[in-house]
């Protein structure tokens, strides 16, 4: 039997004030309550740019959600992924750097091991259709796999990660939550946990952004639009749209000797790929040295001077870096400061300090 409100209040005057103002507090209790769930869809919504091109990862085959993204966020930084329990994903992608390894050439994994190549940032990945420097994964779920089963990264077997996980019963609690209430943890199911977490990092609340978009906090320098215009015309080609990177692979000059690192070409055993890397994002670029696919440049400054003046010749550079008999890039020493005063504003401190993203 259903038992209504009013019923137990009672019909007189100082009744019908006191159904009144229960009546205010219910109503207000559920509004409240839309507020709060309106807030929390917002929360794990993924952020799609008016400013960015449409994404290349089909979001509505793995759909974010709080469960989902929880998860992922726990597994990112849990050391439970690697073979001895000491590395997480979160040692090589630290959150207040763009996710990426502040201070280290290259990357550093279990034993105390150095990998060989710089750890990109972990930002904007739904724009990519392949990852890594040299492209050798072409589907965002799968970019933990390649963590995981490095011998100098995490060195263990996915296998034996789900098997882990299984065992313990919060984490399987957590899955059966997200996932459908399925009781068993699945190796799918682990990737696309992590997929959520990662397409939530979206960074395009720069200064930058503001300004493209007409919003406020937009406001740029002379120096700063000067900055832009010099980009425009000399860098924009291979760090193109407001993503910064034409998402190709290029000898930028670093080293004319690939006895070390072939880049893409150990992908696609192409003689032509020979030397190339991808073509990095500019984006929270004042956060992420050192730069380049060895961490070779510890200043931007460094990395300006690299095209001004020390791009070395091979057989695979890029046509773009040798033009008229002439290598790199001309640049003034007015061009450089403008360039450093505009690379700045492509910093986002909203994404590097978002609390959702830190464990």
């Amino acid at each position: 039997m259903s038992i209504s409100i009013f019923n137990t209040i009672g019909c007189g005057a100082v009744g019908r004030s006191r159904t009144l103002t229960l009546l205010a507090f219910v109503v207000a209790g559920l509004f409240s309550s839309c507020k709060k769930d309106e807030t929390d869809a917002k929360t794990y919504e993924v952020f799609l740019p008016s400013n960015f091109p449409a994404p290349e990862y089909d979001l509505s085959q793995n759909p974010v959600t709080k469960e989902g993204f929880e998860l992922g966020r726990k597994l990112f930084y849990d050391p439970i992924m690697s073979r001895d329990s000491t590395i997480a994903c979160a040692d090589c992608h630290i959150s207040f750097s763009a996710f990426s390894h502040p201070d280290h050439a290259v990357s550093h994994g279990i034993d105390g091991l150095l990998g060989k190549r710089n750890a990109l940032p972990v930002q904007n990945l739904i724009w990519q259709s392949s990852y890594f420097w040299d492209g050798g994964v072409g589907q965002m779920d799968f970019i933990p796999l390649n963590a995981i089963t490095n011998p100098v990264e995490m060195d263990e077997d996915p296998a034996h990660v789900v098997a882990k996980l299984n065992a313990n019963a919060n984490y399987r609690g957590l899955f059966k939550a997200a996932f459908a209430g399925q009781d068993t943890v699945t190796g799918p199911h682990m990737l696309q946990a992590l997929a959520q977490f990662m397409a939530m990092l979206v960074s395009a609340n720069s200064r930058y952004d503001h300004h493209v978009r007409n919003e406020p906090g937009g406001n740029m320098s002379a120096q700063e639009l000067t900055g832009l215009q010099v980009f425009q015309e000399k860098c924009a080609t291979c760090h193109a749209t407001d993503l910064f990177t034409d998402r190709q692979y290029r000898n930028n000059g670093i080293l004319n000797s690939f006895t070390i690192d072939h880049g893409r070409n150990e992908v696609s055993t192409l003689p032509e790929d020979v030397g190339k890397f991808r073509v990095p994002s500019l984006r929270n670029v004042a956060l992420t040295a050192p730069y380049m696919h060895n961490g070779k440049f510890k200043t931007l400054e460094a990395v300006l001077e690299h095209y001004a003046s020390g791009v070395k010749d091979s057989p695979t550079l890029d046509p773009l870096l040798k033009q008229n008999g002439q290598l790199g890039i001309p640049l003034t020493a007015g061009d450089k400061e403008a360039l450093l005063a505009f690379l700045k504003t492509l910093t986002d401190q909203d994404f590097a300090r978002d609390v959702r993203f830190q464990k």
